[in-house]
């Protein structure tokens, strides 16, 4: 890499045109960081943003090694990529973060669980099968959880089988059956490496679990857990990106049971919707740490300024459409509250739109006021 990462001299590539790739680029803006974006249409969120946008096709061989090619670092912000054509750019001297051969263990599922196995980093007892017959072999195991081994995202790919009745609509396909953990908590854990192999993780993150809603309904941090429970789980974050050898910043997911266990759920190898509050509450946001460890820069202190949730803002049912923010004018009357509005022209039922950080000293202040966001604005057409 040359000396000098900003300016006209140093190009940066970012895979994927989502918004975890337009706050990197809102962050990159800071050290006058040129970042160059591929993705399949100029409306995507970093389409106005990026220093150049490229169209193409982030899963073509092809279209990634011509935009590649003249880059000095090649990053992604979703992990779906064509991982060919980045060994290709590799051998052709562009330094690609996080590395391909990680890439393409975290993109199969089943890839993933083995690591865990081999490098005795406690996960759920899994089983991989090749297609929907072979799940008829562990009704013993009801219930369980069956994920596609490739192409999930976002909860898609993923479905809990509950009863035998439940074997005709699983899925067809290379995947894998887990233990359903009965979890007292989701948490979070951020962690980033450089290329010199400093590592510094974020506080730990938890979800708020909504009885009623039967859903996530938002994030804080920092998360209700023991001293102990926080240590432990920072180790076991830093096993993992180590034990990867993984340059860049990686998000681990955790279910904490009802003995303290902790269990690695998965793993997402780029910036993450559990970290967007960092922008608010942290020294360093993840986006900033994410550009500091993929250039070989000093990371970032990790440490909390304030306490905050984060709220994601989903296209509401029943509408799709150009997006109307209905309410957001209230939001901006509130203090504590910052919104962050991803660009998407169109919105279509649960899509993610944008997202609200709400900060407050006392934490369940700040509980409150995510409440009310909540309830305060609607994402509509």
């Amino acid at each position: 890499m040359k000396n000098k990462w900003y300016g006209e001299s140093f190009k940066l590539g970012v895979l994927g045109g989502g918004q975890l790739g337009r706050m990197l680029i809102q962050s990159a803006m800071n050290y006058d960081v040129h970042v160059y974006v591929m993705d399949s249409s100029i409306t995507a969120p970093c389409g106005r943003l990026a220093y150049e946008f490229v169209e193409g096709n982030i899963l073509s061989f092809d279209d990634v090694v011509a935009f590649g090619k003249d880059k000095d670092v090649v990053t992604v912000e979703i992990e779906h990529v064509n991982v060919d054509a980045l060994e290709e750019l590799e051998k052709q001297g562009v330094k690609v973060f996080p590395q391909p051969h990680i890439l393409r263990l975290i993109q199969d599922k089943g890839l993933q669980k083995n690591f865990y196995k081999e490098n005795n980093i406690p996960t759920a007892p899994f089983h991989l099968i090749d297609d929907q017959s072979e799940i008829a072999q562990y009704t013993d195991q009801l219930p369980f959880v069956q994920k596609m081994r490739k192409g999930g995202y976002d909860g898609k790919g993923v479905m809990t089988i509950k009863t035998i009745a439940d074997f005709d609509q699983s899925f067809n396909g290379p995947s894998l059956i887990e233990k359903k953990i009965n979890f007292k908590k989701e948490l979070s854990v951020l962690v980033a490496r450089n290329e010199h192999g400093e590592i510094k993780t974020f506080p730990v993150v938890e979800c708020e679990f909504s009885k009623t809603l039967n859903l996530v309904e938002f994030l804080f941090s920092p998360a209700n857990i023991s001293a102990a429970i926080e240590k432990s789980a920072t180790e076991l974050a830093e096993k993992v990106i180590t034990d990867l050898g993984l340059v860049g910043l990686l998000a681990v997911e955790l279910f904490l049971t009802q003995e303290d266990e902790l269990l690695v759920n998965e793993v997402a190898p780029r910036t993450h919707n559990s970290g967007h509050h960092t922008v608010e509450c942290n020294f360093t946001s993840q986006f900033e740490q994410h550009l500091r460890s993929i250039l070989g820069l000093p990371l970032g202190d990790t440490g909390i300024k304030r306490p905050g949730v984060m709220v994601n803002l989903l296209g509401e049912e029943g509408y799709t459409g150009p997006a109307v923010y209905d309410g957001i004018e209230k939001l901006m009357e509130m203090s504590e509250v910052y919104v962050h509005l991803y660009g998407k022209e169109e919105t279509k039922p649960n899509r993610k739109m944008g997202h609200v950080t709400i900060t407050n000293d006392d934490l369940n202040e700040a509980k409150r006021g995510a409440r009310i966001v909540q309830e305060s604005i609607k994402v509509i057409s």
